[in-house]
């Protein structure tokens, strides 16, 4: 079973995004933050040939080493206007999780030694920066209870900017003003504004299960009950980075 994590994702703590899986006591399941997958406290699941017995988290942490490689690699690989990291920075984290020594690293990238300590320093520097950052926020956020809620970003998202600054207010308007018939039924236009075309994407989301494979025929009849012309729908799934599909078109699935 797998599960949309945009939320928990981004309420999960410093230690549970290094690790890469969480707890949620609502459903009383490990939940793999990458891509959903759950495993429910209690039930014993197997792996492998012979099989073994894994507990849920020991299964979940499995699961991200075989699916995912690892955490580290995830997040390195997130676009730069969500980890504020440029290619270079994410090329030099990457040697530096791997262990090469910088004699190596500048065999591989250029420069100097001096210039590799230099940016050892610098991000050393931006980590403390981050962690006074993150306490100031914090607080504020503590102290600023009835503070707007912005919607979480979804965690497909791509070329994420100031078109998701959406609070949950604006959100439930925009819903209630295109789904007249309900979050079920179909909207009479779609429109220009970016703000509100990702909402409604979103919103269209959860038509979709995720972990499954579509045909093009199946995501065509399931948008049509959205809108006419689930053309511009589709398309905008797939630009918006929402959906993938092969190259054929043969398959869709949520990204």
């Amino acid at each position: 079973m797998k599960n949309d994590v945009t939320d928990l994702f981004q309420r999960a703590t410093i230690e549970e995004l290094k690790q890469g899986h969480l707890y949620d006591p609502g459903t009383e399941q490990h939940v793999c933050l990458i891509c959903g997958q759950c495993y429910e406290e209690g039930v014993i699941y197997t792996y492998g040939e012979p099989s073994l017995f894994y507990e849920a988290k020991k299964k979940v942490k499995l699961h991200i080493q075989v699916e995912h490689e690892s955490m580290f690699h995830y997040l390195i690989g997130l676009d730069k206007k969500r980890t504020g990291l440029s290619d270079v920075q994410k090329e030099l984290l990457t040697r530096f999780y791997a262990g090469i020594p910088d004699a190596e690293i500048v065999r591989e990238l250029g420069g100097s030694a001096s210039t590799i300590r230099n940016h050892r320093f610098t991000m050393r520097e931006k980590l403390k920066q981050a962690k006074l950052f993150i306490a100031l926020m914090e607080l504020v956020e503590e102290q600023n209870q009835q503070a707007p809620k912005l919607v979480p970003i979804p965690q497909a998202a791509i070329c994420v900017d100031e078109r998701y600054a959406v609070t949950e207010e604006e959100r439930e308007k925009i819903l209630k003003q295109y789904f007249q018939e309900g979050m079920n039924g179909a909207i009479e236009s779609f429109p220009k504004k970016e703000k509100r075309k990702l909402v409604i994407l979103q919103q269209l989301l959860n038509r979709f299960e995720r972990g499954k494979k579509y045909s093009e025929k199946e995501i065509n009849e399931i948008l049509k009950s959205a809108y006419h012309d689930y053309v511009t729908l589709r398309r905008y799934l797939i630009e918006y980075g929402f959906m993938e599909r092969k190259d054929d078109g043969s398959q869709y699935w949520l990204r």
